[in-house]
């Protein structure tokens, strides 16, 4: 069958990535422009929703961070749910090494952070930054190399980003969820109690789940958990396997996984990235980026992620509680062990509600953000061409 280049390149693993670059490089172009107020005022159209006694007013900013990132935490839910029970973290032995990777890629980080920011309570909100990992950046990126590098050494990385995404879903719901409503709380707890009822009794109409899910997520907008873990929290309760009328399995959550795929990686974290990578450069100077954040992040990013990652894989492949990818090298695997620096996008998240999107320190801890994650990209797809050049010529 006759194949399109353009869909062939689509389909590529680079290909959200190179779009999340783009658009990226379009949102400091518009910040750092003439063009900055139309981009300000896009950033800050108004959007609201009013059904009864019912309102939600939002800027599109905020629309985008706690609406559309939600369906991305749902993509994220089905992700994890489909490799615990069935993928490449359904046994110990497949979760060992990415498990023990994405704990130090978390834990050092964030002590890395600390060692920065300890003196300041406000500055230590942000501790969570440098810990997270951009996959669609990072398999991007791993995936320019294209066979060169080993199938294995690409499900370790797919394995440990998953594990860094259900960190992160911990972290947000333990440490940054603020007041509590009771009412709200209530409503998302009979939800979600609908939604236990609805998989145990079969229902297999996707309108059903999203129609509930709706709910658990305005709920828990309203209640005071952020939005974004009502997309988790559905994706759980969404059945992996089902059987339709004439007694055929299918399975809903990977109906649903593979038609939010390309919506996620083409519009939605492009879409935010576009509306959260706006820096302004005109009040960031070399001084403001040597202050305590924004070094925190760069160095948690592209030093603690490195370090947490390759060091606690070297660990416990040393102590045989896990094994080598096969077909890799240790070069390899530090190569991959620098592309989870990059945190661009969850990083960028993870900020917002650290310190409640403000412009404290000017913009510097986003370009923090930026800065880390370029340099491990960089350097992390070196090292890979090197070890994959070395390899081929052995």
């Amino acid at each position: 069958m006759y194949s399109h280049p353009i869909q062939d390149f689509i389909k590529k693993d680079a290909f959200p990535g190179i779009v999340l670059i783009i658009v990226t490089i379009m949102a400091l172009i518009l910040q750092n422009s003439p063009l900055s107020h139309y981009y300000v005022g896009f950033l800050h159209t108004p959007v609201e929703v009013r059904i009864g006694a019912l309102h939600i007013a939002k800027p599109l900013l905020l629309w985008v961070n706690d609406g559309l990132m939600a369906i991305f935490f749902l993509l994220v839910g089905l992700e994890i749910k489909r490799e615990v029970l069935e993928g490449h973290l359904s046994s110990l032995s497949q979760v060992a090494l990415p498990g023990i990777a994405a704990v130090g890629g978390m834990l050092v980080p964030a002590l890395i952070f600390t060692a920065f920011n300890h003196h300041d309570a406000f500055c230590m909100q942000g501790w969570a930054i440098p810990t997270a990992t951009d996959i669609a950046f990072a398999l991007g990126i791993l995936s320019l190399l294209g066979k060169r590098v080993p199938v294995s050494l690409k499900i370790f990385l797919m394995a440990l980003a998953i594990i860094d995404d259900l960190g992160a879903i911990v972290i947000i719901a333990l440490f940054y969820t603020q007041e509590l409503s009771t009412l709200s709380i209530t409503v998302a707890a009979v939800s979600l109690a609908v939604l236990f009822v609805m998989n145990r009794m079969g229902v297999t109409r996707k309108a059903a789940y999203i129609i509930v899910g709706v709910i658990l997520w305005v709920s828990v907008l309203k209640s005071g958990v952020h939005a974004t873990l009502a997309g988790v929290a559905l994706a759980f309760f969404i059945p992996l396997h089902s059987t339709d009328k004439e007694g055929k399995p299918f399975s809903i959550a990977h109906q649903l996984e593979h038609d939010l795929h390309y919506w996620v990686a083409l519009l939605i974290l492009p879409l935010f990235a576009f509306v959260n990578a706006g820096v302004d450069l005109s009040g960031i100077s070399a001084v403001s980026m040597k202050e305590s954040v924004p070094m925190g992040i760069m160095a948690g990013l592209f030093i603690g992620k490195q370090l947490g990652v390759f060091v606690f894989s070297w660990a416990a492949i040393k102590l045989g509680v896990a094994k080598l990818p096969k077909e890799s090298t240790w070069m390899q695997l530090y190569g991959v062990a620098l592309l989870t620096g990059i945190g661009f996008t969850m990083s960028l998240f993870v900020d917002t509600l650290a310190y409640n999107d403000t412009v404290q320190f000017n913009y510097a801890d986003k370009l923090a953000i930026l800065l880390g994650s370029l340099f491990s990209a960089v350097v992390g797809y070196i090292v890979l061409k090197l070890a994959t050049s070395k390899r081929a010529s052995a």
